[in-house]
């Protein structure tokens, strides 16, 4: 072996440490994405591995390329891991370990026997297969950000081609016997190939960390952060620049002495409130369909798409699901109300604002009748509790 592969080594250590460090300041900005974490320590073991590799160059003694083996298996399953994180949220622990194991098991037997040729050939293509399924778990997720998961999807497959070279020149030379480290023009593109695929994975990481940061600023803006429900302005940008023709209704409803609630119990207690009415509110969601928080302890249902008395029955399903819910505040179980103003379509179209006043008038008016009910706008006659009424 001579410097020039030793530098080259260093070389690509350097590079996935750059990457490490790129990897754990991203995660540093935004802590919830986890998968950084996975993918920087498995690019610590994998810059540990090299270390260890290298001194096998040097000195081809079994025990560093064994500790080299193990390093570099570990790091590429926790990489594989990483990406599968990314793609599903959670890390599979069990599968990650059970990779990185299997590639130790197919690789070091021959090595520690005498066979390291073929343990080299064997070591080349699990990491081949571990890089490859790195890249179809980006490739998945793609639609998130195509421009730069497609292109760390790119780079993993190339680097995953530059190992699959190395196994295939040391399968054509036919030497299952080697003595010391492989060398051929093989190994040195592969580490080229490295070196470069880990700088474009760093830039393209810290792209798609941007792509991440203003897509959920964009989320942010558009949604109620203690109920996860769409906020006021969100349902404007989606309704406010049309009109809604009969197959549209607007249901407001209104939480019944919420207010009380929170000189009672405190606001804690009645933020917990407002989550359970919009847990309800969310479960009656039809696709299609638009749940928002308007503010307060105020709340709109879109219903899209309906047939004519479906907007009484929903809202009554929502109000009697509310009312029958136990709610524990401060060690206390309490039953909460909510009124309901629904404005069915109508065969004249209308704007989204006009709806909402419609709505909003039946609600007062089913509040000033004794609430817990639900009121028809333009039949301004109070639905008993337990009854829905139909009607246009």
């Amino acid at each position: 072996m001579t410097l020039d592969y030793n530098s080259l080594l260093m070389a690509l250590a350097v590079s996935a440490t750059c990457l490490a460090v790129t990897l754990l300041g991203s995660w540093f900005a935004r802590r919830t994405e986890t998968f950084l974490l996975t993918g920087t320590l498995g690019l610590v073991l994998i810059v540990s591995g090299i270390l260890a590799y290298s001194l096998y160059v040097d000195h081809p003694v079994t025990a560093f390329a064994v500790v080299s083996f193990v390093l570099f298996h570990s790091g590429f399953a926790a990489l594989w891991g990483g990406g599968s994180q990314f793609l599903t949220g959670r890390l599979p622990r069990r599968a990650t370990v059970a990779c990185a194991a299997t590639a130790m098991i197919v690789s070091i037997p021959p090595l520690l026997i005498g066979y390291d040729g073929l343990a080299f050939i064997a070591q080349n293509t699990a990491i081949a297969a571990m890089l490859f399924g790195t890249a179809y778990q980006y490739w998945r997720a793609r639609a998130e950000a195509p421009v730069p998961l497609t292109g760390i999807t790119a780079l993993y497959c190339l680097t995953a081609i530059s190992f699959v070279l190395c196994a295939g020149v040391l399968i054509a030379d036919g030497k299952m016997v080697l003595g010391v480290a492989p060398s051929n023009w093989a190994e040195d593109l592969s580490i080229a190939v490295c070196i470069a695929s880990m700088t474009g994975i760093g830039a393209l990481s810290l792209a798609l960390h941007q792509w991440r940061l203003a897509a959920r600023h964009r989320l942010d803006a558009i949604t109620d952060p203690l109920t996860g429900l769409l906020n006021r302005r969100a349902l404007f940008d989606r309704y406010g620049k049309g009109t809604m023709g009969p197959g549209t209704a607007v249901l407001v409803f209104d939480l019944d002495h919420f207010k009380s609630i929170n000189d009672t119990f405190g606001h804690a207690s009645g933020d917990r409130v407002l989550k359970v009415f919009a847990a309800e509110l969310s479960a009656n969601c039809r696709a299609g369909d638009t749940a928002a928080r308007l503010g307060g302890e105020e709340f709109a249902l879109v219903l899209k798409e309906t047939v004519p008395g479906r907007a009484e029955k929903v809202a009554e399903r929502i109000r009697k699901a509310f009312a029958g819910r136990e709610i524990y505040l401060e060690g206390e179980s309490r039953r909460c109300t909510v009124s309901v103003g629904v404005a069915p379509g109508r065969s004249t179209p209308m704007e989204l604002d006009t709806m909402l006043s419609s709505a909003d008038k039946a609600l007062y008016t089913a509040k000033r009748a004794g609430r817990n009910r639900i009121e028809l706008a333009g039949h301004l006659h109070a639905v008993p509790v337990g009854a829905a009424r139909t009607g246009s």
